[in-house]
């Protein structure tokens, strides 16, 4: 009797300890899968404010914020998962709405597709693709311009006017020797366009709108090629950043291409990569300065987080540490102190934001 009670004893211990080392290795939950929706459907998945442990109570605070300022829409997704999609103001979810220099990514995304296809190389000078004479400098000044500089606002060029055209880019200082948000950057698009032989929009739309589901389309608003959409395409691409270039198992853009493009470009702006803006780092520069502002861009915001960012507060966070994507859009925040990219907004809708979880 004594040897069969210790045999299954034996067993007994020997299966509690099979059980427990399984326990970690079990198949995540449906929230915990990274999600896509489907390419031509209005289908996705959403996940409940419950379901995550986030805090109900702080839902309408947010909301109200959003409201009073000027917001058109706000999407929060965590691991793909639409968590709040909330349209104001008289918007709704088929209404499109402008990126401004939020959609500066797209072009960085886009180059970089360009690059992967051995299209361009974004280390060569700009005027092999675009020609001499695409600024007024002299040739040996021209010729130092590489598209990475395009693609890190240093580019050396004066920065006083928005103007494109050759008469108006002027010299300010050697390529690579200073920071300045320009529109000069919107060059790429020609550069992407010529080495492709078609036209920016075909090769966008064929190379990434169209393999990602997004709606949507470019239009030209003074010197500025402009992309309008509808919040869910916005937060397709919030997405497909968040997965490192990834849709599904296709991927879009390389991995080593978007850690470029997701960390410190260059020396002078360490708050900058490609065209997307960098919270965390130690210092960082703004749009229309030279000054050099100390810590993080939006100190309150988890520090892992990446940004695009433009003119009246439309606003894409990715934060890995948190699964999550956020999109605004809308009318400018605070209309007495309107900016191109970063404002205070940023910091107190942040404050509401992570209400929602702390």
């Amino acid at each position: 009797m004594s040897k069969i009670i210790f045999s299954f004893l034996i067993v007994l211990f020997y299966s509690s300890c099979s059980s427990d080392a399984v326990e970690p290795n079990s198949a995540p939950t449906a929230t915990e899968t990274l999600y896509f929706p489907p390419l031509t459907s209005t289908t996705w998945e959403t996940t409940s404010i419950a379901s995550l442990g986030w805090k109900q109570s702080a839902v309408q605070p947010l909301l109200d914020f959003l409201e009073v300022k000027n917001s058109k829409s706000f999407i929060i997704l965590v691991n793909g998962r639409i968590v709040m999609e909330n349209y104001i103001n008289g918007h709704d979810a088929n209404a499109s709405w402008y990126w401004a220099s939020a959609g500066k990514t797209l072009t960085a995304t886009v180059t970089g597709i360009a690059q992967q296809e051995n299209l361009i190389n974004i280390n060569t000078k700009v005027s092999q693709y675009l020609g001499t004479g695409w600024t007024s400098l002299p040739l040996d000044k021209e010729n130092l311009i590489t598209n990475k500089h395009l693609l890190s606002m240093t580019s050396g060029l004066d920065d006083s006017t928005d103007d494109v055209d050759p008469a108006n880019l002027t010299y300010k200082a050697d390529a690579g020797t200073r920071w300045a948000y320009h529109n000069v950057y919107v060059k790429l698009q020609g550069v992407v366009a010529q080495a492709s032989g078609q036209t920016w929009t075909t090769y966008f739309n064929t190379k990434l709108k169209d393999k990602i589901g997004m709606d949507g389309t470019w239009f030209q608003l003074g010197n500025n090629s402009v992309y309008s959409s509808t919040s869910r395409s916005m937060a397709r691409f919030g997405l497909l950043m968040y997965a490192k270039g990834k849709w599904e198992n296709n991927t879009i853009l390389n991995e080593n291409f978007f850690n470029e493009a997701t960390n410190t470009s260059q020396t002078l702006n360490l708050g900058y990569g490609y065209l997307w803006w960098l919270n965390g780092k130690s210092s960082y520069h703004l749009p229309q300065s030279q000054l050099q502002f100390n810590g993080s861009i939006i100190p309150n915001a988890p520090a892992d987080m990446y940004l695009a960012l433009g003119k009246n507060d439309q606003k894409i966070y990715i934060i890995p540490s948190k699964k999550m994507v956020v999109i605004r859009m809308g009318e400018v925040a605070n209309p007495d102190n309107p900016t191109f990219a970063l404002s205070d907004f940023d910091t107190v809708l942040w404050q509401k934001i992570s209400a929602l979880y702390q």
